[in-house]
């Protein structure tokens, strides 16, 4: 499932990389950009990163704790 940033130029997949189940860092979080070279934000069309499960759920929290924080911000 794709997540769409910075007004859909910015594509982000989360997935578990079965093909390399028999690593620690099987979590691969792709990052896509289309966009003109002048308004990219990473050096190449994409990026690839791999991290831990631990890692995807430390980040998960901290998503989850900001976006608690500003709906609360929202709300008053």
């Amino acid at each position: 499932m794709p997540i769409l940033l910075l007004d859909g130029s910015l594509e982000v997949n989360v997935f578990f990389e079965e093909s390399d189940s028999e690593f620690e860092d099987n979590v691969c979080v792709s990052i896509a950009e289309n966009c003109p070279d002048e308004e990219k934000v990473f050096r190449g069309d994409e990026t690839v990163l791999y991290i831990t499960a631990e890692q995807a759920c430390q980040l998960a929290r901290a998503l989850n704790i900001a976006a608690q924080a500003s709906m609360t911000c929202d709300a008053l």
